[in-house]
């Protein structure tokens, strides 16, 4: 007997999201379709202004599209009220963005328990948890820092173990090393893949490092509004 299939983690259908303009409409995402399954990699390639944040935005609920689907975890979406929406988003997304956004008057483990006592955890448990994804991330050291004491990407990294700390199914990342130097992106970006792939998770990156998606399982471009799978080389 075979084992039950579970859905994807994010199911895209037709998205169009169009912005009023004194000119008229300006359509930005003309039919975008994905699917991504449970454990899977996937970057999304775009140029400045392709709409790539605009998408991401949408897949974490935080914009509703002009017109089409979206599934969060064989989840529809589009029946859902605020408050329903806000507890699937609280629950099953996690995000990062290319700013760290940490609360500064908070230390680094705070900060990752912060989200998980939102989430109904217990505090030694949260504790628990945020110190070792912390330790995995090379920050055992400064648990105990505010975000004023800590550099660019040790910053990051807090907003890494943060994103993660309640087990979200799917994970977006817009930029998440954008903001960083180069040789300190790579090492990031190296722990974020190997972290995600240890947690099992979803992830959809939006990023315009053709170096940096060719180290996720899959590639999207996000081209005249539209998504195109390309395979890896």
């Amino acid at each position: 007997m075979s084992e039950p299939s579970h859905p994807p983690s994010l199911s895209l259908r037709n998205i169009r999201r169009s912005f009023a303009q004194p000119t008229g409409a300006l359509e930005v995402l003309k039919g975008c379709e994905a699917e991504i399954s449970p454990g899977t990699l996937v970057a999304m390639v775009g140029t400045s202004g392709s709409g790539k944040s605009t998408l991401l935005q949408i897949c974490g609920l935080l914009d509703n599209p002009t017109s089409g689907e979206i599934d969060i975890a064989g989840q529809p979406v589009a029946s859902l009220n605020d408050g329903e929406r806000t507890r699937l988003r609280r629950g099953t997304i996690g995000f990062i963005y290319q700013f760290h956004h940490l609360l500064p008057e908070f230390t680094a483990l705070e900060n990752v328990v912060l989200p998980q006592a939102v989430a109904g955890v217990s505090a030694a448990q949260a504790k628990d948890r945020a110190r070792v994804l912390l330790e995995r991330v090379n920050l055992g050291h400064r648990l105990h820092h505010r975000p004023a004491k800590l550099s660019g990407g040790e910053k990051q990294r807090v907003a890494i173990a943060r994103a993660i700390a309640n087990r979200p199914k799917l994970l977006l990342a817009d930029e998440p090393t954008g903001n960083l130097d180069p040789e300190t992106a790579g090492g990031v970006f190296d722990l974020f893949v190997e972290l995600t792939r240890e947690e099992g998770l979803c992830v959809l990156m939006a990023t315009h490092n053709e170096h940096l998606a060719a180290k996720m399982d899959r590639v999207l471009h996000l081209e005249n509004g539209v998504l195109i799978e390309k395979r890896h080389a």
